[in-house]
């Protein structure tokens, strides 16, 4: 790593007489230029800790020459260093010191890595606000210069995003330069150049005065939109909205519109997409009078143009289009103009036409009626519901909501019901998940009756889907059903066809109702659970399969808080302390976090904490801090003897290493005999306690 001598290598170096507080930045600083990428990265993160330590002054004479000399290192060192620069204001001085972050963002600004130069650019933009216009004039504006009269192209692509952060405060001389270098940019010979300078072309326009856009930008742009390089050309489209914003509806028509119409028509497809993509903003921006007469008929062409991204990108902005016409007229433009292309679409070759339509066409409604809806939309939906294409079809079933608020959505049951069965059973999971993610919506506006008839089977079926996050979406999709139809019919309909799954002979299934339970315990309230879930729980504490035995565990800890202390007390604590002395390691961990969730509830049950106090029996978090022992409490050797009997090896460990760096050892996992389990959690508190202050 190239680089001058840096500012303070060693303690003596870092504080003047010797001062040692300075040696950790002294060995900073040394870290920029140590080999290692990561050291040096880790370093330049920490150049604010570096400045702040130096002081303004040595920041501004030791540490920023240093950075400008070791400017050649790793692209992500120098991005880094490019992002903190722009936040330096303040380190160096304030305002008045600005410009000493210039040359060192200079330098980045020409390097090669072109999200480096995009880095010190925005930061250069960022510190341009802080000049004040004397110091703007005197450093910011020749930095300007000399970026643009660059010997390398990098160089002067940095250039073209600077000229619009220092126009506005530069006199009327210097703006006289600044506009004369940016039209040298905008004919470069240098296509890259060029591209910087058309994307730049709309920002610098918005600030310069009104005869200076009509005089200077407007010829920039009409070369920009026809120069030999269509990637030149895709970014004049963009400049374009810019520029129209600025201009009467005269200027408008005998300035822009002649460029914009060439674009639409444009050779290169690319071109004919950006105007597409922008069409909405530029249909804002030439007012209802040119829509009507020139952007329409583009837009019409666009829609059957030959190459299909051009027409997905057009059909994105259908409902755009029509929600930005003017109200008294829209629906006769609609209906005569739009309407037969997009028609044509529906059955367009391309996939991602048809999908870009379906995503929209259903807000179209809102527009039109409930009449013109009925009559000419419905036959649309209705072909895209059977489209072969699974995206056509779930683009459509999103967007219902608009159609059921105009015409109901009785009048798509029909189609959209073999729709709905061809996407749960379709071949890829991602497709069955976005099913699965709209079924509340259609349920709430299909009703219970027509759910429970035609997609009730559905739902379950996707609970023994062989792809899990299948599985775990249908799970919290039966919890929203149960919020949206209630409880009763949770009770009468879902609960019993879940509980079913429990005798399966899939593990997996039989899991998978542990997870139901879960989900719908909270909604269905503690009765159902108690009467209903439970049973079926605590009777699959016995199954052969560890994995389904510990999630019992975990099954029991989540409804506990739900069940009263009967439950708890009679059914649930035997079930867990019955596990927590299974074969299996992992069933005996989550049976013994359960135990002490169960614990701490029977407890706040039994004798609720005084407001402010905190309950004495640990919870469920295995992290928790558990009280000091009150006066009388015994928390010497002979309980910490007696505790030893109860708390397993790994436990003790982490009593004793807790907040030192041996916290990384054994987790922490407490073994609990089961014949006395409040006494043994007590006594973990006292050993916890005792240990932490010893």
């Amino acid at each position: 790593m190239a680089g001058a001598a840096g500012p303070g290598t060693g303690p003596g170096a870092a504080g003047g007489d010797g001062d040692d507080s300075l040696y950790p930045i002294a060995v900073l600083i040394d870290e920029l230029r140590n080999e290692d990428v990561q050291l040096r990265l880790n370093s330049i993160k920490k150049l604010s800790t570096i400045a702040l330590a130096l002081g303004v002054e040595r920041t501004r004479t030791e540490l920023l020459p240093f950075l400008t000399d070791t400017i050649y290192d790793e692209d992500e060192v120098l991005l880094a260093l490019a992002e903190q620069l722009g936040n330096f204001t303040g380190l160096v001085g304030g305002p008045d010191f600005a410009h000493c972050l210039l040359p060192p963002l200079e330098s980045l600004a020409t390097v090669e890595e072109t999200v480096v130069r995009d880095k010190a650019v925005e930061s250069l933009r960022q510190i341009s606000q802080e000049h004040t216009p004397i110091a703007l004039e005197a450093h910011f504006v020749p930095l300007v210069k000399r970026l643009a009269s660059g010997d390398w192209f990098t160089s002067r692509t940095s250039a073209c995003g600077l000229f619009s952060v220092c126009y506005p405060r530069a006199s009327n001389a210097v703006k006289a330069e600044i506009r004369q270098h940016f039209r040298s940019l905008c004919s470069d010979d240098t296509p890259m150049v060029r591209r910087a300078a058309a994307s730049k072309l709309g920002e610098f326009a918005k600030v310069l005065e009104l005869d200076s856009v009509k005089s200077e930008i407007v010829p920039l742009f009409t070369n920009l939109a026809s120069d030999e390089q269509d990637s030149v050309r895709l970014l004049a489209v963009e400049a374009c909205v810019s520029i129209a914003q600025l201009l009467s509806q005269e200027d408008l028509e005998a300035l822009v519109m002649p460029t914009l119409r060439q674009a639409a028509e444009d050779k290169s497809w690319r071109v004919r997409y950006m105007v597409a993509d922008k069409f909405s903003e530029l249909q804002k921006a030439v007012g209802p009078k040119i829509t009507l007469n020139d952007l329409i008929p583009a837009f019409q062409n666009l829609l059957k143009d030959c190459e299909a991204e051009v027409r997905a990108a057009a059909a994105h902005k259908v409902k755009e289009l029509c929600e930005n016409l003017p109200p008294e007229g829209r629906e006769t433009i609609i209906m005569n103009q739009i309407l037969p292309f997009i028609k044509e679409l529906v059955s367009d070759t391309n996939q991602h036409v048809k999908s870009a339509l379906a995503s929209v066409i259903m807000g179209l409604s809102t527009i039109l009626g409930k009449e013109n809806t009925i009559e000419h939309l419905l036959p649309l939906f209705l072909a895209q519901l059977k489209d072969e294409c699974p995206e056509v079809r779930l683009n459509i079933i999103s967007n219902l909501d608009c159609v059921n608020e105009v015409i109901g959505i009785r009048q798509l049951s029909q189609s959209l019901l073999p729709a709905i069965v061809e996407l749960a059973e379709d071949a890829k999971w991602r497709v069955r998940l976005a099913i699965i993610e709209y079924m509340p919506l259609l349920a709430g506006q299909l009703g219970v009756q027509f759910f429970d008839e035609k997609l009730n089977s559905l739902c379950m079926a996707w609970l023994v889907d062989h792809v899990y996050a299948i599985r775990e979406a249908a799970t919290n999709n039966l919890m929203k059903l149960v919020k949206k139809f209630g409880t009763e019919w949770a009770q009468n309909t879902i609960v019993p066809k879940v509980l079913v799954m429990a005798s399966d002979p899939n593990y997996l299934h039989r899991m998978t109702t542990l997870f139901c339970i879960n989900a719908l315990s909270e909604a269905c309230g503690q009765e159902i659970t108690t009467k209903q879930m439970l049973p079926i729980v605590l009777k699959m504490a016995g199954d052969q399969v560890a994995n389904v035995r510990f999630n019992v565990a975990k099954s029991l800890q989540k409804i506990g808080p739900i069940l009263d202390t009967d439950a708890l007390q009679e059914e649930v604590k035997p079930v867990l302390q019955k596990l927590g002395q299974d074969e299996d390691v992992d069933v005996k961990y989550f049976a013994q976090e359960a135990l002490s969730a169960v614990a701490q509830r029977l407890r706040k049950l039994d004798s609720p904490a005084k407001d402010g106090e905190e309950p004495s029996a640990p919870g469920a978090d295995k992290n928790h801090f558990l009280r000091p022992g009150g006066p009388g409490e015994d928390t010497g050797k002979a309980h910490r003897e007696r505790a030893a009997r109860v708390v397993s090896e790994e436990a003790v460990e982490a009593a004793r290493f807790r907040g030192t760096d041996a916290a990384k050892g054994p987790a922490y996992q407490l073994h609990v005999n089961t014949r006395d389990t409040l006494a043994q959690l007590e006594i973990a508190e006292l050993v916890h306690f005792s240990q932490s202050r010893d």
